[in-house]
């Protein structure tokens, strides 16, 4: 079976931008998202979401090239400078293309 090909951009990011990246993403042309909250370390250190203000949230779109592409032109020149983020793209087989 051979399944078409679409882009999976993931955002790791501070939790309050969820909203404001939401209403970007929608704008620049994602038909939808998941978000889920998300732990770690990097280069700023723990985010172990212990308290509200250190919670992180991982943001994923599956969508078309050139949405993800746009998307992820728009968060770097937007919000990179003033808040942690982080974004990576890769390739995935969709089942269902009509949803994406």
């Amino acid at each position: 079976m051979s399944a078409p090909m679409r882009k999976l951009l993931t955002i790791i990011t501070e939790a309050a931008l969820e909203r404001l990246l939401v209403e970007d993403i929608e704008r620049l042309g994602a038909h939808g998202y998941t978000v889920s909250d998300a732990r770690g370390k990097g280069r700023r250190g723990v985010r172990s979401a212990d308290w509200e203000e250190s919670r992180n949230i991982r943001i994923e779109v599956v969508c078309e090239e050139t949405v993800a592409e746009a998307i992820a032109a728009y968060l770097e020149a937007h919000y990179y400078a003033d808040y942690a983020m982080i974004l990576f793209m890769s390739d995935v087989a969709v089942l269902r293309p009509e949803k994406f």
